[in-house]
């Protein structure tokens, strides 16, 4: 059974280099063993998911240019999300805020390629049916 996902659950990207923590507002006013919970619509780069170090996606402008000015060698420059789209599919049977509740099994996409997933959800004990 998939697990609830709060603040401080930690994520990676396929094209990143290093994990990132979820960040969770309290706008949601909904606590989850301690920390704030998260729901599907907790994806704004830069608010909710954080740099993952370096980018090495050629779809990336930033390494693409990169690459070029290297002759064609991947060059990683730094990760800025871009995450437009919410986490999918979320649990439709849990709701936070009249939006499905995020569970760890959960993904996002990047408009870079990058497939971002968790490798620990920050609770322990909760689950979701």
């Amino acid at each position: 059974m998939p697990s609830q996902v709060s603040m401080g659950a930690l994520m990676t990207c396929t094209f990143g280099v290093a994990p990132s923590a979820l960040v969770v507002l309290p706008t949601n006013k909904v606590l989850c063993e301690g920390p704030p919970a998260a729901n599907i619509m907790d994806h704004k780069p830069m608010v909710n998911i954080m740099p993952f170090g370096m980018c090495s996606s050629i779809a990336n402008p930033a390494v693409a240019g990169a690459t070029a000015a290297a002759l064609g060698v991947l060059t990683p420059m730094p990760c800025v999300p871009a995450t437009a789209a919410p986490w999918a599919p979320g649990a439709a049977t849990v709701m936070i805020a009249k939006m499905p509740a995020l569970d760890n099994v959960s993904k996002c996409i990047c408009s870079f390629g990058g497939v971002i997933s968790f490798i620990n959800p920050g609770t322990v004990k909760t689950m979701i049916p």
